[in-house]
């Protein structure tokens, strides 16, 4: 590992027993923490226990839950800051962002829940960290998450420090004539959850119902967070296929510049194995992403 790469010292998030804090994760509250751990187990192994609870704000409302898969990435996030705050040294105390997201779901392994939480083992390996003058510039995180010994999800994560962007990605109010699906209809529980709305043309613009979503855009921020990024994709691609989430068995997005939290279009394209979608702002893309879908 080079050394621009492990931190020294005790300016980690890790406390007794690897034991992790919301606050140490960047979190606005403790009700927003899935990651209660982080081990290290090797020179790029790690060990992280999540939590998931049934009552999670994107999971159904029924008895027996099977948890939303954006869980997973939101984990695989909040595993990706212990790591960078605990492991790596970076310039001063900037958080890195997602900049580049690829989960697979396993059929019929996923756990469900109908108690309170499920206890969720997950296996982490640290690769391709890359240092530009001296200072670490991304990483990458691989997440396997097991449940009853095997494993049901996967998802990577490279990680990079927010680059401000040029040209403010600010665009003009959406303006008047819009639509908002369904919570049904885009595969999500609540109305609150809906990211997208339909325009006279039929055109997909991301106007989210709730701009201060604790998940989705916890704090109210200026521009899309991944999680909503790729949650505003995979409802683009079940409004525009007419299928339900559970068809859903991987998601990619890749982030290329900031996504304002208003007004961006959305196009859809589909092939045999999902769709892949493509977000515009001030008539350039800005997010490009991949929904699979199972067709049986």
């Amino acid at each position: 590992m080079p050394d621009t790469g492990w931190a020294t010292g005790a300016e980690g998030v890790e406390g007794v027993d690897g034991e992790l804090t919301w606050h140490g994760l960047g979190l606005e509250t403790v009700a927003s923490m899935l990651v209660v751990s982080l081990s290290r187990q090797g020179d790029r192994f790690f060990e992280a226990r999540c939590q998931w609870p049934r009552m999670h704000p994107l999971n159904e409302r029924v008895n027996v839950v099977e948890h939303h898969p954006l869980i997973v990435v939101e984990s695989t996030r909040q595993i990706a800051a212990a790591v960078q705050r605990g492991h790596l040294r970076a310039a001063g105390n900037q958080q890195f962002e997602a900049v580049t997201v690829s989960l697979g779901l396993h059929p019929g392994l996923q756990p469900s829940e109908s108690g309170s939480v499920t206890h969720v083992r997950v296996r982490v390996t640290l690769s391709d960290l890359v240092a530009c003058a001296g200072a670490l510039a991304s990483f990458r995180v691989t997440a396997e998450y097991l449940h009853a010994g095997q494993v049901f999800a996967t998802c990577t994560m490279i990680c990079a420090p927010p680059v401000p962007d040029e040209e403010e990605p600010s665009v003009a109010a959406p303006g008047f004539g819009l639509l908002h699906p369904s919570a049904a209809a885009v595969g999500a529980v609540a109305d609150a959850d809906v990211l997208l709305a339909r325009g006279p043309q039929g055109r997909l613009v991301v106007v989210p119902r709730d701009p201060a979503h604790p998940v989705l855009l916890p704090g109210r921020p200026s521009f899309l967070t991944t999680l909503a990024v790729l949650e505003a994709g995979r409802q683009a691609v079940l409004l525009s296929s007419g299928m339900t989430s559970r068809a859903v068995a991987g998601l990619r997005v890749d982030i290329r510049s900031a996504v304002p939290v208003l007004g961006a279009t959305v196009a859809v394209v589909s092939d045999h194995l999902g769709a892949h979608f493509a977000m515009t702002a001030v008539d350039r893309t800005v997010a490009t992403g991949t929904v699979s879908l199972r067709r049986s």
